[in-house]
C-alpha cells in the first residue's frame, strides 16, 4: 500500500516538485530577477541537497510567460555538444557548424526581448563545466541583449576555480552570487511541518521523539530531511502504524547509506 493511501491523502508528502520556496529561496529568487532585467551573470552554490534543485524548479515555472529558462544539466560536455544542448532547450536548430548555432541563439534572444521577455539560462552542475565551456558560453551571452540572466548553479568548489587569476575575466563580471546555507533545526523543523500541512497530513503523523530525531540526523540538509522523511514514512505503512515514531526512524537510519563510514562493517 502507498503512503497516500494508507494516510488517506490526496497528495504525496515531501515532493521535491511540488516543494514550496523558503523565505531565503524566495528572496533569492526574487534577486534572480531583477538582475535578468539587467544582464546578469550569477552564481548560486551549496553543499549537495541544500535545497538549489527546488530553487532551479522555481526559476523555470515562476512565471513561464514573461521569464524563459532553459536548463543545461548535462555539464560534463565539450562545447560543442553543450551549446547544442542549449539550442535544444531553446528549440532553435541544433545542426550545422557552431558559429551558426551561436548565431541562432543570439537571433532568439533578440526576439525574445522584442517580446518583452526575460531569458535565464540555467547551467545546473555547473561545478563540472569545464572552464574553456563556461568561457565561451560567457563571451556568447556578451552579445545577448540586457533582459537576461546566465544562472550557474553548483557547489562551491565552483567558486574556488573562479578565484584563480586565470577565470579573473569571469569572475570580474559576477553580478551576484549566493552560498546557500544549510538549515538551523528550528527551521527544518518548521519545513517538516510545512510539507505536511501541504497535503493535508495532521502534525501527529511524526511523534515529537521522531520529529526531533529526525531534524537531528538530517544536520541541516533539505534534502536528507526529506529523504528521511519519506523513508520513515514508508516504514509507517509496513509495520501498519499511522503515527512515524523512533522506531521507524530508526529502521531507515540503519540502512547503509546513512550510517557514518565508519559504523559500516566491512567483510
Amino acid at each position: 500500500m502507498s503512503i497516500t493511501a494508507w494516510f488517506g491523502i490526496e497528495r504525496a508528502p515531501f515532493s521535491s516538485d511540488d516543494a514550496q520556496l523558503l523565505p531565503q529561496q524566495e528572496e533569492i529568487l526574487q534577486t534572480l530577477r531583477v538582475h535578468s532585467q539587467q544582464g546578469g551573470l550569477c552564481l548560486i552554490l551549496g553543499d549537495p541537497g541544500t535545497g538549489k534543485t527546488v530553487l532551479r524548479n522555481a526559476i523555470k515555472s515562476q512565471d513561464p510567460k514573461r521569464l524563459i529558462a532553459p536548463v543545461i544539466s548535462r555539464t560534463l560536455h565539450s562545447y560543442f555538444n553543450t551549446l547544442r544542448i542549449l539550442c535544444q532547450a531553446c528549440e532553435v536548430e541544433t545542426d550545422r557548424n557552431d558559429y551558426h548555432c551561436e548565431r541562432q541563439l543570439i537571433d532568439y534572444a533578440v526576439r525574445i526581448n522584442r517580446e518583452g521577455k526575460m531569458l535565464v539560462p540555467i547551467v545546473d552542475d555547473a561545478h563540472l563545466l569545464e572552464v574553456a565551456t563556461l568561457r565561451k558560453l560567457r563571451l556568447l551571452f556578451e552579445e545577448f541583449p540586457k533582459n537576461h540572466n546566465l544562472v550557474l548553479i553548483g557547489q562551491t568548489p565552483l567558486l574556488t576555480s573562479l578565484q584563480l587569476s586565470v577565470n579573473a575575466d569571469i569572475k570580474s563580471r559576477l553580478t551576484y552570487s549566493v552560498i546557500m546555507p544549510r538549515l538551523n533545526p528550528d527551521q527544518l523543523r518548521q519545513f517538516i511541518l510545512d510539507q505536511l500541512d501541504r497535503v493535508r497530513l495532521g502534525h501527529n503523523a511524526f511523534s515529537d521523539d521522531a520529529l526531533e530525531l529526525i531534524v537531528r540526523s538530517s544536520e541541516g540538509v533539505l534534502r536528507r530531511a526529506r529523504n528521511l522523511c519519506l523513508g520513515a514514512l514508508v516504514e509507517a505503512v509496513a509495520t501498519k502504524t499511522r503515527t512515524v515514531d523512533l522506531k521507524q526512524v530508526n529502521a531507515v537510519l540503519v540502512q547503509p547509506h546513512w550510517r557514518a563510514n565508519h559504523d559500516v562493517d566491512h567483510d
